[in-house]
């Protein structure tokens, strides 16, 4: 049995060294990680997890748009409903996230999320349908059967993306579907029957789709997302229709928006600013590649982007949420993959709990066993209460050690001046008082006895 708390570990009767003051050293398995799923993540944070991977942001956007775009034509392309649309846009953007751009390519990551995402939404496909409809979209005067060999290899690499998906969402399925929500706002706002609602609605639908081209499906809530697609809507149209119809009804439309979401307190005023300022990022960046940027002028996104800036400057609110500029210009910390062939002792991790309870699954051999909870709370209270089983402790003593002096060398002991000792110098190094001090003396004889020092001495 081991002594109690601040006992002091001595030695035992028969010479074996007793136990420590918190007991014998245990040897046994890694504790493991644990993983919680993530909803929601700021700015700040995205933009640390593109840098560690070492992502170019210029083909980050062209991947990205690119993904996306591929997911909505095989969607299309099978009929599949828009809320798997919204699952599979959203694991591709987490995937992206959590693995660098080299480790895969990003076409096999977007059909891995709508594989994932069929399953998710129980409308189920096989691997080889989703890739045959790539295909064809891709080469429609060449269609190609899904049993056909060529999607063989293929297939294999998407089931083995699957699981890396899983992985990276932590087994957690929720996703948010904005246009569901986007129909009883409308709905709310212009009535059934109102005048233009069907072509407003259409031109907000078509908003939430090029929405998840951007990263605010994985960091705002669904109201949200769905009042800034509203107010971006009315804005743009009232824009388009200055010239046409006047300012009277859109002007009004405008302020309907505005008093209904001064009615709904679910959300924050701050986050639907900076979910419009994306769209508009994307629409006057990327203005040919979105479903609404052929429905307006490019200077009507840049109009309406300027004046949200200057209600920013005027209001003094940042231009993302919970940001950190210290946070953005740090150093990345650059992941190293461990090689398949690696030997496990060479990077083994030392027996001690982990201080992020929620660390990335990167699938690259690292030890323990990756447990996924999806109760944040009990996974801290799991993590404090075994981190007590895995803490060092240590007792600092100070002791005065006496040591013995070295003694002087020989020219500097007593005994060696009397003997000559070694040279002291001239009188030019002691620098004579009676030779003026410096180092060449200004002493020059009695006169008599004088000899010149000149230049012809």
């Amino acid at each position: 049995m081991a002594p109690p708390n601040g006992a002091v570990a001595g030695v035992a009767g028969d010479g074996a060294p007793a136990a420590t003051a918190n007991g014998d050293a245990r040897v046994g398995p890694h504790p493991g990680f644990i993983s919680s799923s993530n909803q929601y993540s700021a700015e700040i944070k995205l933009r640390r997890m593109l840098k560690d991977n070492g992502c170019d942001p210029a083909r980050e956007d062209t991947y990205r748009l690119q993904g996306v775009q591929l997911i909505d034509n095989v969607r299309e392309h099978l009929q599949l409903p828009v809320r798997t649309f919204d699952t599979a846009c959203t694991y591709f953007h987490k995937f992206r996230l959590n693995f660098r751009d080299s480790e895969y390519n990003y076409q096999d990551a977007a059909l891995a999320s709508l594989f994932v995402a069929c399953k998710v939404e129980d409308t189920i496909k096989k691997s080889k349908d989703i890739l045959a409809a790539a295909y064809n979209v891709k080469n429609p005067d060449k269609p190609v059967a899904p049993d056909d060999k060529i999607f063989e290899s293929p297939g294999k690499v998407i089931i083995g993306l699957e699981r890396l998906i899983l992985e990276t969402i932590g087994f957690d399925f929720r996703t948010r579907y904005p246009q569901k929500l986007l129909v009883k706002v409308v709905r709310s706002i212009l009535g059934k029957s109102a005048t233009g609602s069907r072509a407003f609605f259409a031109t907000a639908y078509a908003m939430c789709i090029d929405l998840y081209k951007t990263f605010v499906p994985v960091k705002r809530t669904t109201l949200s997302m769905v009042m800034a697609v509203v107010e971006l809507t009315a804005r743009a149209t009232r824009a388009a229709d200055n010239s046409a119809r006047g300012t009277g009804s859109q002007t009004d439309l405008v302020d309907r928006v505005r008093r209904f979401a001064a009615r709904r307190r679910q959300h924050d005023r701050d986050a639907v600013v900076e979910t419009m300022l994306d769209l508009l990022d994307l629409y006057v960046q990327h203005h040919k590649a979105t479903k609404v940027g052929a429905l307006f002028d490019l200077n009507t996104f840049i109009d309406i982007k300027i004046r949200l800036n200057k209600d920013l400057d005027a209001t003094a609110s940042p231009r993302y949420l919970f940001h950190c500029s210290r946070c953005e210009v740090a150093d990345p910390n650059h992941l190293t993959p461990i090689a398949p062939g690696a030997s496990p002792t060479a990077t083994a991790a030392p027996a001690a709990w982990p201080p992020d309870a929620s660390i990335r699954r990167t699938a690259r051999g690292q030890d323990g066993t990756m447990r996924f909870v999806f109760d944040p709370e009990a996974a801290d209270k799991e993590q404090a209460k075994a981190g007590e089983f895995f803490k060092d402790e240590y007792e600092e003593y100070e002791v005065e050690v006496e040591e013995t002096v070295a003694p002087p060398p020989p020219y500097e002991r007593d005994g060696a001046v009397g003997r000559g000792g070694g040279y002291r110098g001239s009188y030019r190094d002691r620098g004579d008082y009676r030779r003026g001090g410096g180092p060449y003396g200004g002493y020059r004889g009695d006169g008599r006895h004088h000899r010149g020092r000149g230049r012809y001495h």
